[in-house]
């Protein structure tokens, strides 16, 4: 009998122009008081006024968590968590970009199950109890957090980035409107594509994908390859904001089912030891970390190249493969992605850390899904690639 395969999606998915405004009947259908986890720009914006208001009119109450300030930490979930309690509220809107989207997720989790959010960690502690539902608004088109039951959390006390993944974590509705990234400035929406790009690539080269994430990461790709650069020029293109909300979404919905490989392994270290934003450290990576794949994905890697240049439907797999590595790189050029030396990380400190980055990088297991598996001296020589990775030459170290 051969191997069966498991494919989650959350339970409704509503996406394109102006879904936003059906945040509020969604909500009213699950809850009568809600907790708004966003930001302080969000607030700006008038986003967390809007759906408040919308929610009012619904006669469904709200309060607001708005201490999302950086990249989510047990300190945010347990600030949030304390107030959903004190309020006693019933469902969970997350609105702003992953790193809000993740503290609503171990919110909804904690909250019904109880405990520490670290517990949860490579199933530690399973969550028995369907957690308070949550309604997931993404306003990057980035992470695909909204189509994911996997959360990225930090614990401060030892500066790991916890990757957490159970079935639990899956919000109940996605609510996916371009029209709320429109605002996201031209390096957010830089990182945040190349981030969406990578799931998608992981999603299709891991050792874990199967023909449900195979469509929606090819189908991903296709959307970001040809889109990421006219958002990125033109915030207010509308049809490529579109393109790639859609294909974040599918490319989370890609890797939550196959997983992340080297790239997601190598990254959380870097963001939680040097703070570097999730998507800015996935970029910095890419490139080298598809080089030092390349050998063994070729055919995986020569569709991605195809993408990228339609001409090399002519060529060899080997030919296109190569083609995608360089373009990769291209992208990340043309998109201005700094490298980890010119993000203004000291080069001492930076080496003094390789040891525990790649300790934690192969202990997240992600590694282990790459199509070449690496070793930890591997991951150290990888890191120091990338440290002054130049994305405009044509020839990069591979070691």
């Amino acid at each position: 009998m051969g191997k069966f395969s498991v494919f989650r999606t959350p339970e409704i998915i509503i996406y394109g122009q102006h879904a936003f405004n059906e945040a509020a009947k969604e909500t009213f259908l699950r809850g009568k008081k809600a907790l708004i986890i966003s930001d302080h720009i969000m607030e700006s914006l008038g986003y967390v006024g809007q759906i408040r208001n919308n929610l009012n009119k619904t006669g469904v109450e709200s309060v607001v968590y708005l201490g999302v300030k950086t990249e989510p930490t047990d300190v945010y979930v347990e600030e949030a968590l304390n107030l959903l309690k004190h309020e006693n509220c019933d469902v969970v809107i997350s609105l702003g970009g992953g790193s809000c989207i993740d503290t609503a997720k171990a919110v909804a989790v904690v909250a019904a199950n109880g405990g520490y959010i670290g517990d949860y960690m490579g199933g530690k502690t399973w969550a028995n109890y369907k957690p308070v539902p949550h309604i997931a608004i993404p306003t990057t088109a980035g992470t695909g957090s909204e189509a994911t039951d996997a959360a990225i959390i930090t614990n401060t006390e030892n500066n790991v980035k916890m990757m957490i993944k159970q079935p639990a974590f899956m919000p109940d509705v996605s609510i996916v409107d371009p029209l709320l990234t429109i605002s996201s400035p031209k390096s957010v929406t830089a990182a945040t594509g190349v981030d969406a790009l990578s799931h998608a690539i992981e999603a299709y080269i891991s050792r874990r994908a199967h023909p449900m994430t195979d469509k929606l990461a090819l189908s991903a790709m296709e959307l970001i390859v040809g889109n990421l650069k006219a958002a990125y020029e033109n915030g207010e293109n509308l049809v490529a904001r579109e393109a790639m909300s859609l294909g974040a979404m599918q490319a989370g919905m890609a890797f939550s089912n196959a997983s992340v490989c080297l790239v997601h392994g190598m990254s959380r270290p870097i963001g939680a030891l040097f703070h570097v934003p999730h998507g800015f450290s996935n970029a910095m990576l890419l490139p080298a970390v598809l080089a030092f794949s390349k050998s063994n994905c070729i055919d995986r890697l020569a569709d991605l190249g195809r993408y990228f240049v339609r001409e090399a439907e002519t060529l060899s797999n080997e030919e296109a493969a190569e083609i995608a590595v360089t373009s990769v790189k291209t992208l990340c050029s043309d998109l201005s992605i700094p490298n980890l030396k010119d993000w203004g990380i000291d080069r001492q400190q930076f080496e003094n850390a390789i040891n525990k980055m790649a300790e934690d990088a192969l202990a997240s297991g992600s590694p282990q899904n790459n199509p070449r598996i690496p070793s930890k001296d591997e991951i150290k020589e990888l890191y120091r690639t990338c440290y002054n990775y130049n994305f405009a030459l044509d020839n990069v170290s591979n070691k």
